[in-house]
């Protein structure tokens, strides 16, 4: 099985930073024409534009626009590739469920006394009384969820309609397709559309929730979907909004470019840039390249400098794509923008063996990332405006395999926000029985809450109309809602 460590959208350095055309001598300065052509098509080749969009403006005097602090909020997606066994991330805490998990589970069955107690906010409950627990590598999970800055939601899958195992075994019920692939359950849970005909599932609820809330006039809209981790289909909207990528280290690709012209290169690009040219899509091009160039410039100038920020994070990879998060929410002033999106991931859940020790180091790299993260978010004083939500694949089957599980359907996942209505666990736990109402087989759970619902409550608290939901999320109509957010 593919180990899904590092998937489709991979985290890299990200506008040909590392692509740049072998024919080009940076240390040359080629004849004007030939090297100037030869540039330009280098740069079509590698594809440079890529993360340029039509809606990108000078950066000229931004600080002046900043919306104001109570004006501003963000979404950020920690997407989990490889489908978490959250069987063992979310557990119950009474005798009667633990006695129906250990049954179940087998060799995956994690010791209870080493569990870590979900208690509510305001009270007093013993360990042994609390109704839930989390997995022991989720100690700062644990402290956010008991202060109520976090909530945990059971059971949460791509659907198209609300499903019961009858309808499911008789087939007389549209289903999301091809349900237990990597893949496709991942453009599931990205596009937040469970049907992959409808013409929304070629684009992400997170772009398309962008796009109806930041006009397209709008001076750097394109800075509204930032990713840390690569290409996605959570950020590609169906009006053109596409993800600006950039590394965990704040690098972009063109991180080289002196605008002054002060090496051969630099000089070559900016005479390029500077022509007029009589095609149209040329002429376009240069343009938006231009204008890219110079966004990316305000952008790592804003980011070029000490950061203020004194959180220290963890020395892991999601620590650090949730560090630049941070940086850059910090530096929401140079951009003007009053919404935002951001796309991080950690890779390595697909635990068909060895299950238990390979989710224990995930599980705490999650754990210090996310809670590194809200105590910068908390320092910056945006502690309500801004919500991180994980997602999966899919989760994975409660019965064993011999030493890890297989590929499964609904799943448990966690939301962290000032904003968020926590100290719960939200939506309905599965009875945890192979062969019980809500398994379709080896324990893999027919999701009682929808990716819909989950999209459509972050979006109604990002300030989405419901004319708005209803355009993002098309299927929402065939749900009810979730009272996930405090407003």
């Amino acid at each position: 099985m593919t180990n899904h460590r590092n998937p489709p959208g991979r985290t890299f350095t990200p506008d040909c930073a590392d692509a740049w055309p072998a024919e080009l001598d940076r240390s040359a300065s080629p004849p004007r024409d030939a090297g100037r052509r030869r540039l330009l098509k280098g740069l079509l080749g590698a594809g440079v534009g890529a993360a340029a969009s039509p809606w990108m403006a000078p950066l000229a005097a931004l600080a002046q626009t900043a919306p104001p602090a109570g004006d501003y909020k963000a979404l950020v997606c920690v997407f989990l590739f490889g489908g978490n066994d959250a069987n063992n991330m979310l557990l119950p805490g009474d005798d009667t469920r633990w006695a129906q998990y250990r049954t179940a589970r087998s060799n995956l069955a994690l010791q209870r006394d080493r569990l870590l107690p979900l208690n509510p906010p305001g009270t007093a409950l013993a360990a042994a009384g609390a109704p839930y627990a989390v997995h022991q590598a989720l100690p700062g999970v644990q402290k956010l969820y008991n202060a109520g800055r976090a909530a945990l939601l059971a059971n949460v899958g791509p659907l198209i309609t609300p499903v019961t195992k009858a309808q499911v075994q008789a087939g007389n019920v549209p289903l999301p397709r091809s349900l237990f692939s990597h893949a496709d359950q991942q453009s599931a849970w990205q596009t937040g559309v469970g049907d992959s005909a409808s013409l929304r599932a070629r684009s992400g609820w997170g772009a398309r929730l962008t796009e109806r809330l930041i006009s397209a006039g709008t001076a750097n809209r394109a800075y509204a979907a930032l990713s840390l981790s690569g290409s996605n289909l959570w950020q590609i909207g169906d009006g053109g909004l596409t993800p600006y990528k950039l590394s965990s280290a704040g690098k972009f690709g063109f991180d080289f470019y002196d605008p002054a012209g002060g090496d051969p290169l630099s000089a070559a690009i900016a005479a390029t840039l500077a022509e007029s040219r009589s095609h149209l899509f040329e002429q376009a091009w240069l343009d938006v390249l231009g204008r890219s160039i110079e966004a990316q410039r305000v952008l790592a100038a804003e980011l070029a400098g000490p950061s203020t920020l004194t959180t220290p994070f963890p020395n892991t990879g999601l620590a650090r794509q949730l560090a630049m998060t941070a940086r850059l929410i910090g530096a929401r002033s140079a951009l003007g923008l009053k919404r935002q999106v951001f796309f991080t991931s950690l890779g390595g859940f697909d635990t068909h063996g060895e299950q238990l020790g390979r989710q224990q180091p995930l599980l705490s790299e999650l754990d210090g990332a996310v809670s590194a993260f809200a105590a910068a978010i908390d320092e910056l004083g945006l502690g309500s405006q801004v919500t991180l939500f994980t997602a999966s694949d899919f989760g994975r089957t409660l019965q064993s395999n011999g030493d890890g599980s297989d590929h499964g359907w609904g799943s448990h996942q966690l939301v962290m926000g000032g904003a968020v209505r926590g100290g719960q666990v939200l939506g309905q736990l599965p009875e945890l029985v192979v062969g019980g109402k809500d398994d379709t087989g080896s324990g893999r759970w027919i999701p009682t809450t929808s990716v819909t619902q989950l999209g459509a409550s972050l979006g109604r608290w990002m300030g989405a109309s419901p004319a708005q939901l209803a355009e993002v999320y098309p299927e929402l109509g065939n749900f009810g809602d979730l009272a996930l957010m405090t407003a």
